[in-house]
C-alpha cells in the first residue's frame, strides 16, 4: 500500500539529501573516511537525482519516478550495510542504519506517479 504522496516525497528528498550531506559533521563522526564520505555522496546523489525526476519537486523531470523509488532503496541498503561493508561499525553505525532504512521505506510506501500524471490518466 503506497501512501506517500510523491509532493510530500520531494520535500523529503532534498531534506534528507542535505541533511546526509551536514551529518558526519553534526553528529561529529566526521573522521574523513568512508563514514564521512558514504552519506555525503549520497546525499549529494539523492539531490542530483530528485532535481532530475519527473515529480512535483523536480526540475528537469527526466527520470521516471519508479526509476527515482529504486535508486532510494538501492540508496538506502548502501547507506544502511555501510558500517559493516566498508568497516567502520566500531566508529559509528546507528545514524547509517536508520536513515538507510527509512529510505528503503519511503521507497516502498511512496506512490508511484505524482498527482498531476494521475490528474492526466496515468498509471496508477
Amino acid at each position: 500500500m503506497r501512501f506517500i504522496s510523491t509532493r510530500v516525497h520531494g520535500v523529503i528528498d532534498y531534506i534528507v539529501g542535505v541533511l546526509l550531506i551536514i551529518v558526519p559533521w553534526l553528529l561529529g563522526f566526521a573522521r574523513g573516511g568512508a563514514e564521512t564520505w558514504v552519506p555525503v555522496l549520497l546525499g549529494i546523489a539523492l539531490i542530483l537525482y530528485s532535481f532530475f525526476t519527473n515529480y512535483e519537486l523536480g526540475v528537469v523531470k527526466r527520470l521516471p519516478m519508479s526509476t527515482h523509488l529504486w535508486l532510494d532503496g538501492i540508496s538506502g541498503f548502501i547507506l544502511a550495510i555501510s558500517p559493516w561493508l566498508f568497516g567502520f561499525a566500531d566508529i559509528v553505525w546507528a545514524p547509517h542504519l536508520i536513515v538507510g532504512l527509512l529510505e528503503i521505506g519511503m521507497a516502498l510506501f511512496t506512490e508511484k506517479v505524482p498527482s498531476y500524471g494521475r490528474a492526466a490518466g496515468g498509471a496508477p
